[in-house]
């Protein structure tokens, strides 16, 4: 895809969250709602019905019907949402795996308002990739009790972030629009989560700063500080995808073990590393 068509991208994604917010007669939604399941396989067993939402954007960022339970011990950290994990390891040489092939810089992706001295101690870290398709959950929630100091939004492309174009788009994550989290935990160990924007995402939220707005024209990156912190409990919503996109987080290097979930779907919830 060359610059001119990923550019269109980002219109067609802004047309798209329109037309996704628009709450049609209720037969007629109800008949949208119904084929976007069926054409891509949501299961609702877990939510509210198809004629409890009032437009497709409802349904994408539902809201689960019943509380998930997860695991209370402080070592352990889950996965932020329901997705496929494709590549976790570790960041060498200050690079990591979008897929098996494809690398990104982490330094690119988390672009110069990271200091250089926090990158650097990501280096010999940990990542883990989770792609979140149109069937899944689009909330992601926090993977351990963690304190947010920083957010910067990072205005770019919306290249689809499926498996055929992490194989064919070179550095995908860094050519995207993303918003980066630097947050800690609580024994102030570093470590990144990175939202990354694709086809179709109308927006990414973050549900304790509405001031970050994402998929808007725009070329500026924005930088939020939170002198005192942000603190989020281990488990609570952090914000949603409108449509499918992926998550990247990166740990500093001794933080934690990976679980070995690479090439395998998991659920918000669920165990993917634990802490040293």
């Amino acid at each position: 895809m060359g610059l001119f068509k990923a550019t269109l991208t980002n219109s067609a994604s802004r047309v798209f969250g329109k037309l996704a917010s628009t709450a049609f007669p209720p037969l007629i939604q109800l008949g949208i709602n119904k084929l976007y399941t069926g054409i891509t396989g949501v299961d609702l067993s877990a939510f509210y019905p198809h004629s409890h939402y009032k437009t497709l954007n409802a349904l994408f960022t539902r809201k689960l019907r019943f509380e998930r339970e997860f695991s209370k011990d402080p070592k352990t950290i889950l996965s932020p949402s329901d997705s496929f994990i494709t590549a976790e390891g570790v960041i060498e040489a200050s690079d990591a795996l979008q897929i098996k092939g494809f690398s990104y810089n982490i330094r690119e992706l988390l672009t110069k308002e990271i200091e250089n001295n926090n990158i650097e101690k990501l280096i010999g870290g940990k990542y883990i990739n989770f792609y979140l398709s149109p069937m899944d959950y689009h909330r992601y929630h926090t993977p351990m009790d963690m304190t947010v100091h920083r957010v910067v939004h990072v205005p770019g492309l919306l290249y689809p972030v499926n498996f055929k174009y992490l194989k064919k788009v070179p550095a995908l994550f860094v050519k995207n629009e993303r918003v980066i989290l630097e947050c800690y935990d609580s024994n102030h160990k570093l470590f990144y989560i990175v939202l990354v924007g694709a086809l179709n995402v109308g927006k990414m939220t973050l549900s304790f700063d509405e001031r970050i707005e994402t998929n808007i024209e725009a070329d500026t990156i924005k930088v939020f500080d939170y002198d005192e912190g942000v603190f989020l409990a281990k488990g609570e919503e952090l914000g949603m995808f409108m449509m499918g996109s992926t998550i990247v987080m990166l740990f500093e290097n001794g933080f934690v073990d990976l679980n070995d979930k690479e090439g395998r779907n998991v659920r918000f919830g669920e165990i993917v590393a634990t802490k040293h």
